[in-house]
């Protein structure tokens, strides 16, 4: 194997690195997947959760790329649940509860099952760079691996330092060593490094725990699945627990702040906003007399439990003490306190859109080394770097994805335009196209775009392109047939909503507040018809016609914004010499490198009119 020459080599298997050997290898790369711990492979470091706001949609675009995630949660799920349904359809996001374990054995059979795949067990100490193009790597062993290219998906690896109060321990998650080498050769290579934390809540004995005292979330009625692939469907389903902390809660723990690494000063780097740890919450919101916790089961057999939401680098003793009075908890038993990490990121400005680094050839960068946080965000990136990194080194073009077309797209684009200096974590918000962003359409968005890179199956393909027709053919018959008062009127009741007085194309009436397929299927004309469809070739067809002119209306802004992607910037252009831009703009627009008008818009301190300025030079 040494003497072998990889087209793909990828460090680290988390969420990213997985994903990353996947596609590089279906696309036909020899590749070759490094990892300190084959037992690892695949592993929720954090929540036993796939999914969720913006991450569901994430997790339903990599499974319609031909990426394996949406196989793996379905295959581990303990529960599933389709979060936001009270809200429009952009915003609904798939999620599941999986069995930790179950999760890691599937990733790696996935892996072990994927042809031109090879494994080693080793840490890589440094990068080999030859006239700076990347060439290889060498292991802590002194094993010198050549490759064409590399992706680093390194997690909290990197320098990575544990901290539980006043305890300090090297390390890339607990138990398990930190890797060391890669950013000092980094950083004499030109690049700029930064210090990231993230944290994680303590393990509980859920035997110790007394669940009548907390309120059981049940997963949906009718589960649905991540992947648009026939994964088996979930015949039963584990609960999760919600449970409240309270002001004797929040006075132990605020007790224990002196000797937090978080409000001592130990911990300097920034953590994520948007997930917090307890003390932080306490500190930040000290007028919240309680904060929600979540109550997770890790799996089908096991009877640990993950405290979502209690995250905490407090000392052991002040977690158990201050968890010991949130009801149901007075007896529990911790397999694990909680802790902080610390670890190096490389701001992602330094990157390409394919997420190739500007400084170095062919090296690519994907997951937590590129600042955000969430195993979707890292799978996401995992992928697009693996496709390209193939498509590099076999002499094919570049693949991205705009922000129109996949959150994956927003994710990178906002990562290497505008950079992180906190956890990046996606939502719905920071999609400006949200509505043709929708959890549902993933596979009309992008299977034809993998398949055509040679990734996405034939298999898929039909189905989307089934889907399709399906869908099209049941908004006709909407769209056409005719239905009269004495049908619609008592529907239109039980939502009082306004009678009507002669007879209205279903379609039009399905465009009313609050009325839905389902409560037209009342009548036996729409039954009879929609009984021959899917479930989810139902809700595609009604959520076109529904949402149309929002829909219609999103496509035609984004038209209009395609017109600035087309006006290229020229890779060398001085901006020294545009003395009427700002100076912030010289500076960001110079750092950057944007490769079109639209992307130098999206960066933060360039204005309007430097744009305006931009364009006139241009033109």
């Amino acid at each position: 194997m040494i003497n072998d020459i990889y087209d793909v080599i990828v460090v680290g298997a988390g969420h990213a690195g997985s994903e990353a050997a996947a596609a590089a290898a279906n696309l036909g790369s020899k590749t070759l997947l490094i990892t300190m711990n084959m037992q690892t492979i695949g592993q929720m470091s954090c929540n036993p959760a796939m999914g969720g706001i913006a991450k569901g949609q994430i997790v339903r675009e990599i499974d319609a790329m031909g990426g394996y995630s949406g196989i793996v949660s379905d295959k581990s799920a303990i529960q599933f649940k389709m979060l936001n349904l009270s809200k429009g359809p952009a915003m609904w996001s798939p999620r599941t509860q999986n069995d930790r374990m179950l999760f890691a054995e599937e990733w790696r059979i996935a892996l072990e099952q994927t042809p031109n795949l090879d494994f080693f067990q080793d840490m890589v100490k440094s990068l080999i760079i030859e006239n700076d193009t990347v060439a290889g790597v060498v292991t802590s062993l002194g094993l010198k691996i050549k490759a064409k290219s590399v992706v680093l998906t390194n997690g909290t690896f990197l320098n990575g330092l544990i901290h539980v109060g006043d305890k300090q321990l090297g390390g890339g998650r607990m138990g398990e060593p930190r890797a060391v080498g890669i950013t000092e050769q980094l950083i004499s290579l030109g690049f700029e490094a930064g210090r990231m934390k993230t944290g994680t809540p303590p393990r509980v004995d859920g035997r110790t725990l007394d669940y009548s005292k907390m309120e059981e979330q049940k997963g949906d009625e009718y589960p649905q699945r991540f992947s648009f692939l026939d994964t088996p469907k979930m015949t039963k389903q584990m609960s999760c627990h919600i449970v409240y902390t309270n002001e004797i809660v929040h006075e132990i723990l605020r007790e224990g702040f002196d000797r937090s690494p978080m409000f001592n000063g130990t911990i300097q780097s920034t953590g994520p906003r948007y997930c917090p740890s307890i003390e932080d919450k306490i500190n930040r919101f000290a007028e919240r007399e309680r904060h929600q916790l979540f109550v997770e089961p890790e799996g089908w057999r096991t009877v640990e439990m993950y405290i979502n939401g209690f995250s905490s680098s407090l000392p052991e003793e002040v977690q158990l003490k201050a968890m010991r009075h949130i009801p149901g908890f007075e007896n529990a038993k911790v397999f694990r306190p909680g802790y902080a990490i610390e670890y190096d990121y490389f701001p992602p400005t330094q990157l390409t859109h394919t997420l190739e680094t500007k400084l170095i050839n062919n090296l690519y960068f994907a997951g937590q080394i590129n600042g955000t946080t969430g195993y979707e965000e890292a799978a996401g990136q995992g992928l697009m770097a693996g496709i390209n990194a193939h498509n590099k080194v076999h002499g094919k073009d570049a693949f991205t994805l705009n922000r129109d077309e996949a959150y994956i797209g927003v994710l990178i684009d906002d990562l290497i335009t505008k950079g992180t200096e906190e956890p990046y974590r996606m939502f719905t918000s920071r999609a400006e196209y949200r509505l043709l962003l929708r959890q549902d359409n993933a596979d009309i968005r992008l299977t034809e775009k993998s398949y055509n890179l040679g990734l996405a199956s034939a298999e898929r393909l039909e189905k989307v392109q089934k889907k399709i027709e399906e869908s099209d053919k049941l908004e006709m018959f909407l769209k056409n047939t005719s239905l009269k008062p004495g049908d619609i009127n008592p529907i239109l009741a039980e939502i009082q909503s306004s009678p009507v007085d002669q007879a209205f194309k279903t379609a039009n009436i399905l465009t009313r507040p609050n009325m839905t397929l389902e409560k037209l299927e009342q009548i036996d004309l729409i039954k009879d018809y929609t009984a021959n469809f899917a479930p989810e070739i139902k809700e595609q067809a009604e959520i076109n016609i529904k949402y149309k002119g929002y829909i219609d209306k999103e496509r035609d802004n984004v038209a209009k914004l395609q017109k600035l992607e087309t006006i290229k910037i020229p890779e060398n252009f001085n901006y020294s010499t545009l003395k009427s831009l700002s100076t912030e703009a010289r500076q960001k627009l110079d750092k950057i490198r944007p490769k079109t008008i639209a992307q130098a818009g999206r960066i933060s301190g360039v204005s309007p009119s430097d744009i305006n300025i931009l364009l006139i030079y241009l033109k």
